[in-house]
């Protein structure tokens, strides 16, 4: 039976592909395991590179908001490049991508982003927000992604004020359109906090 009852339908559970988690099974969810499998099985990098709903949380204006983080992929201990799935266009995926890489790791910035429809795709350099790429094929693989180790900067990103900037901006891009206007109900501990692991 479908259930229409929530902000997606959804058909029933699906497995994740990378974990073996039952899921919601919804359109956007079926989008983001295809991506996952694009990752692995055409760019070449591992499962466990991989790190899938790493979650960002804010709260301005009595507005919570949990930032879902689709992908990360983590290469020598450290997390390289941040991926970011939404429907439509990619335009407006591209700076709370940028925020999420710069604020999700408390310790430095994620210096590249990809936002992606699973149609097409962005790279972007998180530091100055330039656009590197574009297309799926424009999605570094495992191999071109390890020879850009060495130039990647992983500058720390931890100015308070800046780092406030840019929490505000994922909370405002990211707030469900059915939240608009009213608050989405925090969680039990109030919500605000980064979380990252």
């Amino acid at each position: 039976m479908i259930d229409t009852s929530g902000h997606h339908i959804v058909y029933g559970t699906l497995h994740d592909f990378l974990t073996g988690e039952e899921l919601p099974d919804t359109d956007d969810e079926r989008y983001r395991q295809q991506l996952a499998r694009f990752l692995v099985q055409e760019k070449g990098y591992a499962a466990g590179e991989l790190q899938p709903r790493l979650t960002v949380e804010t709260q301005f204006n009595n507005q919570f908001v949990r930032s879902v983080i689709e992908l990360t992929v983590r290469m020598a201990d450290r997390r390289v490049m941040l991926v970011r799935y939404g429907p439509g266009s990619l335009v407006t995926r591209e700076r709370p991508a940028i925020a999420a890489a710069r604020i999700l790791d408390p310790a430095y910035r994620i210096p590249l982003a990809v936002v992606t429809n699973c149609r097409d795709a962005e790279l972007l350099d998180t530091g100055t927000g330039k656009v590197l790429d574009s297309g799926m094929g424009g999605i570094p693989d495992r191999e071109k992604l390890a020879g850009m180790l060495a130039t990647l900067q992983f500058e720390p990103f931890v100015d308070e004020h800046a780092r406030e900037r840019e929490a505000r901006i994922l909370n405002v891009f990211d707030v469900e359109v059915c939240c608009r206007n009213n608050s989405c109900e925090l969680p039990p501990d109030g919500g605000g906090t980064d979380k990252n692991t």
